[in-house]
This record gives structure tokens, sequence and C-alpha cells, in this order.
């Protein structure tokens, strides 16, 4: 007689329990990668330190990112180089990798697990394509210290390295955002280029920090959430 084993998500509320798939000791601290629900329904998450950062449930605002970047580049501007700030989950990375009118794709990435789980492990179901992509690359550097050296500017730069501007969960992701930081992401831009800033809630106080950094036509566009505030990408564009 043949006994079947009942499926532990088989049972009421099971979905909402998390199973470690991964969990590592990087450079910046502890990273965990967690599933919640099994095949199609399946939501990953990303835990840093402790602190959720991101999942797979929902790309909108992710994916807003890349769009609103693009849509602020003036339209005769051929092939666009542009730099995505912080891998994580891979919805915007496979965004522009969507869109044929983006150049070259940087992505640059300092945690090598977050590398790992989209190269060899459950995340690659969003990113393989993209990575596939000639455009695209990797690079597994810190974000602020590659826009400070970089020996190449970028039409766009897409920032989604934390949890926003007011919400930092790692504390040197502070310096991005400081009077410095943005100096230095201007610089990275071409004349004429964006810089868009994912935030867990709005900010007027960032939206403030832009302009003292130089930054024209500073504003903002949101994606409504099932609760709380609104997803945020902050946006300002160098002079032409």
């Amino acid at each position: 007689m043949t006994t079947l084993q009942r499926d532990p998500y088989d049972t009421p509320g099971a979905h909402d329990r998390p199973v470690t798939l991964d969990r590592r000791d990087g450079p910046y601290g502890e990273v965990v990668l967690r599933r919640r629900g099994t095949g199609d329904d399946a939501v990953h998450e990303i835990i840093a330190n402790g602190c959720f950062l991101m999942d797979t449930s929902d790309g909108r605002s992710e994916r807003l990112l890349v769009d609103a970047a693009l849509a602020a580049l003036p339209a005769d501007r051929a092939e666009p180089a542009v730099l995505i700030g912080g891998l994580g989950v891979g919805f915007s990375l496979a965004r522009a990798s969507e869109e044929p009118r983006w150049g070259r794709i940087t992505v640059v990435e300092r945690e090598p697990a977050v590398i790992g789980w989209h190269r060899a492990g459950p995340l690659g179901g969003i990113s393989a394509r993209a990575l596939a992509d000639p455009r695209a690359e990797i690079v597994e550097d810190d974000l602020l210290g590659h826009v400070r050296t970089a020996p190449v500017h970028y039409d766009a730069l897409c920032l989604d390295i934390d949890n926003g501007p007011d919400w930092t969960v790692t504390e040197s992701n502070d310096s991005l955002y400081s009077p410095a930081g943005l100096a230095a992401c201007r610089e990275r831009l071409a004349p004429g280029g964006v810089l868009a800033v994912w935030s867990a809630r709005p900010s007027a106080r960032f939206g403030q920090a832009l302009r003292n950094a130089g930054f024209e036509g500073v504003r903002t566009e949101e994606i409504a959430v099932a609760r709380g505030v609104p997803d945020v990408v902050h946006l300002g564009q160098r002079a032409a």
C-alpha cells in the first residue's frame, strides 16, 4: 500500500509561511532568499540583515523606474545607455531588456548571493532572458563607488538599492542620497540624462535634495499599493 504524503502547503494559511531557500553572510551582512507558496503562485523574497527588501509579488514600480526614465529622455536619443543600480528580484533589468530602444544595459549589484540567485537559482525565471541579452551586463560592485569611478557616462541612472532615501536598511546607503552622492550621480549622467530613484514612500525632502543638487524637472510618479502609502519613483534631469 502506498502512503500519500500530505503537501505541507496544503493546509489553511500555509502559503503565508516562508521557506528559507538560501542564507548567506555576505560582505554587507546576512542576505536571505525565501519562498512563500508553491508553483505558479510562489513568491520569492529577499531579506537583508533581518529586514524585508523586496519580493516578486508585484513588479509594477520596478518597471516604472525604467519606463519613466526612458520616457523623460529626448525621443531622438539613439540607443541610450542605462545603469540599473541594484539587481534585486530582476524586474527592472527584465523591463529594460524588453525595450529595444535601450542601448547598453548595465546592472550594478554588490551582493554576490543575489547575482547567484539569478544566474543559477530561482530568480532566473524573471531574469534569464535579460541576462542572455547581448546589451546587458552585471557588474559586481558598490553602486556609489561605480558611479564615482566609471569611465563612461549614462543617459539614465535607475536606482533601487534600498527602501528609499528616508528608510535605508543598510546605513552606508545613506551616502548615495547625500549632496555628495547626488552630485556624483549628476556627473555620471550625460547632458540631458535622467536620474530615477525608487522609494517605498514619497519624500518631499528628497525632492528638494535633488533640486539642491542641480537637477531640473524634479517630479514623482506613484504606484498605488494594496495597503499603505504608494511606491514612488523620484525623477530629475541633468541640464542639457
